[in-house]
């Protein structure tokens, strides 16, 4: 690729600096003229003005008033947990239960006859479990001494394993001797032990009836306050979902109505999944247990249901106690080994291949959310906040992906990356980290061809550097930075070929295809031409020449263009812009080009920049084939600028460019695209 630099349209230069100095000049003025309004900061000048100070302080007090909210909203729900914690469980209950009560309903149920009927179930099945809890939990007490023989035989085998002169044997030595010596230290003040007697006196009738009912008060009561709460919530949940439609903004209804129906009916559905596998998986553990030998198998199969709802480490937490009493019950090892076989089995195959067929890979949230939010709702409510972090967690993922308002829970809490693949690639480049952009490259082109990579990521996230630059956000020294990524980027993807890479038909498409495009044109690769297919001037090394834009930003996706076209056996050179300025368009040559191809980045007014320069060359190089590249979303109004522009071709994006060159270039018969 020939990129040889041409002489520099330096009175175009001069006179932006100029400008520049002119407006810099006037700012130093008007800070002068008065600078006591200019230490405030109210003064008007180019660039900074009174609105955009007050705007600051806006966002400033707004930012203050959301952290203080935010705080507000946290210190509520910690010193009002005991009204808070009924409320959530409530909540669940409620999308958990709401299925059923819409099955009832479509059978002829009646609205109130339908909902208590749930309720008493749902109610009278969590009664009956704790009621067997209750029991499993007094057995085991009872039975714990029978295994007190078998663990310090167990001990004692252990002990023995270890030799008097090994670590452990040593040690042991010492503490023995450390204990003799205190006692012997102690023995001549010891003194002799008084005995005490305890009378407890008797007890009334009501203080019996009092000691008994007062442990019962406050669970009765917060169940209580649940049962009342879920059918409220059922009876109603049309007023209420009307409600957060108020609040999520009725400006439309129609996809307002829906996003929430959706969401709910989302919810419901996988806290409904969640709790029937996490029940399936509890029955699966309570049966192993009991075909294995482990004492009180139901009692292990509720926990480990129960403990389930924990993300990550519930089921490890519901393996500890079981294991722990296998060693008790067996003076061998073989019940343990099958106890943690069957935990570790059980645990893959429901999280590795049931679970993600029931609802997908993930709950939709990132891991990293999981362990934060189980750390806060653990913190805020205790173990119950343990239980019910995820789903909490899950239903305020929901709520910011349907209601605007609250859209940053879903960008804190969510799975989704947080930014788009070409802003991921801007800020790559912009950081100056343009190994990472190579890295991502590589996850991108794993799914997609390298100019489809161009053009849905890299010229995209040029896109986004060239707003940025237009609002004097990006230097010129940051301009030159990017550049210089982009180039370095485009020699480290020299070894990839413009082919899309092999995928099954019954893939679905990535969420960084543009599905703008039809799947025919993704799919279909363009041809690797050879010497005895170009025709003409498309021999030559040169055939192509691309001049980009005036901005360093238009000579990096002139550099993408020229290494597509190189991929495809097209010779490439890139000139500079000032190529084409008045001055110097004299030294523009034809000589050995076929194609005159015109970079630019389109964010609207690339129309009007190229316009002058297709002029020049098309006045310089009259019977040259003008291509003019206006790299951005304007393919529905390609043939308006077409006309408009008066090129022989004109493209939106890499791709299409290359597709052009390349049909241009073969010999004349039958090409499809």
């Amino acid at each position: 690729m020939d990129r040889s630099d041409d002489t520099f349209d330096k009175s175009s230069g001069q006179s932006d600096q100029f400008e520049a100095k002119i407006l810099k000049a006037g700012d130093g003025a008007q800070d002068q003229a008065n600078p006591v309004v200019s230490a405030l900061g109210l003064g008007w000048a180019p660039g900074r003005s009174r609105v955009s100070s007050f705007t600051s302080n806006l966002s400033v007090i707004a930012a203050s008033a959301k952290l203080i909210f935010g705080i507000g909203v946290v210190a509520i729900l910690y010193f009002g947990r005991e009204v808070f914690v009924p409320l959530a469980v409530a909540i669940l209950l409620t999308f958990i239960l709401a299925p059923a009560v819409r099955a009832l309903r479509r059978w002829r149920f009646g609205r109130f006859p339908s909902i208590l009927t749930v309720v008493l179930i749902a109610f009278l099945a969590l009664f009956g479990f704790g009621m067997v809890l209750g029991e499993q939990v007094a057995h085991l007490a009872a039975a714990l001494p029978k295994y007190q023989d078998t663990l310090t035989k167990k001990i004692e085998k252990l002990r023995g394993a270890a030799a008097e002169t090994g670590t452990l044997g040593q040690a042991s030595n010492v503490l023995r001797n450390l204990n003799e010596e205190l006692n012997d230290t102690k023995s001549g003040r010891q003194l002799t032990p008084v005995p005490v007697e305890i009378y407890e006196t008797a007890k009334a009738p009501l203080q019996v009836i009092q000691r008994v009912i007062s442990p019962l008060v406050d669970p009765l009561t917060t169940t209580g306050i649940i049962i009342v709460f879920v059918i409220f919530f059922l009876v109603q949940r049309e007023d209420l979902r009307d409600r957060l439609i108020r609040l999520a903004g009725s400006t439309d209804l129609h996809r307002t109505t829906a996003a929430i129906d959706d969401a709910g009916q989302r919810l419901s559905r996988y806290l409904l999944a969640q709790s029937a596998l996490n029940a399936a998986f509890g029955v699966t553990i309570g049966v192993g247990l009991a075909l294995i030998g482990v004492p009180n198998p139901v009692l292990w199969g509720i926990l480990a249901a129960v403990l389930r709802f924990v993300p990550y480490i519930g089921a490890i937490i519901a393996a500890a106690f079981p294991l722990a009493l296998a060693v008790a019950v067996d003076p061998g090892w073989t019940t343990l080994i099958l106890t943690a076989a069957l935990f570790l089995v059980v645990e893959l195959i429901v999280g590795q291949v049931v679970e993600p067929l029931l609802y997908g890979h993930s709950t939709g949230i990132s891991p990293v959310a999981v362990v934060v939010a189980a750390m806060f709702w653990t913190w805020l409510w205790g173990p119950i906040g343990l239980l019910l972090s995820t789903p909490l967690t899950v239903c305020l993922d929901v709520l910011g992906r349907h209601i605007e308002r609250l859209r940053f829970l879903d960008v804190l809490l969510g799975s989704r990356p947080p930014l788009s693949p070409a802003q991921t690639f801007y800020h790559r480049i912009l950081s100056g980290s343009p190994d990472e952009a190579f890295d991502q490259a590589e996850d991108l082109l794993k799914e997609k061809s390298l100019s489809n990579y161009y053009d849905e990521v890299a010229i995209e996230g040029l896109r986004l550097a060239e707003l940025d630059a237009r609002r004097g956000l990006l230097d010129p020294t940051s301009s030159q930075r990017i550049r210089a990524a982009v180039e370095g980027l485009v020699a480290d993807l020299s070894d990839f070929d413009d082919v899309a890479p092999p995928r099954p038909a019954s893939d679905e498409d990535s969420a960084f295809t543009d599905t703008s495009q039809p799947k025919e044109s993704r799919s279909v690769n363009l041809p690797v031409l050879s010497r005895d297919e170009l025709r003409g001037s498309w021999a030559s090394p040169t055939a192509v020449l691309c001049i980009p834009g005036p901005s360093p930003l238009d000579e990096a996706a002139t550099l993408l263009l020229a290494q597509i076209l190189e991929k495809h056996g097209i010779g490439v050179q890139v000139k500079k812009h000032q190529i084409v300025a008045s001055g110097n368009i004299f030294h523009l040559s034809g000589e050995g080009v076929a194609m005159v191809c015109l970079s630019y980045l389109d964010n609207g007014d690339a129309p009007a920049r190229a316009r002058a320069a297709i002029r020049r060359v098309q006045r310089q190089l009259p019977n040259a084939t003008v291509l003019v590249g206006l790299w951005g979303p304007n393919k529905d109004q390609s043939e308006a600028l077409r006309s408009e522009l008066k090129a022989s071709f004109y493209a939106c994006s890499l791709r299409e460019a290359a597709k052009i060159c390349i049909k241009d270039a073969q010999r004349p018969r039958y090409w499809a695209a």
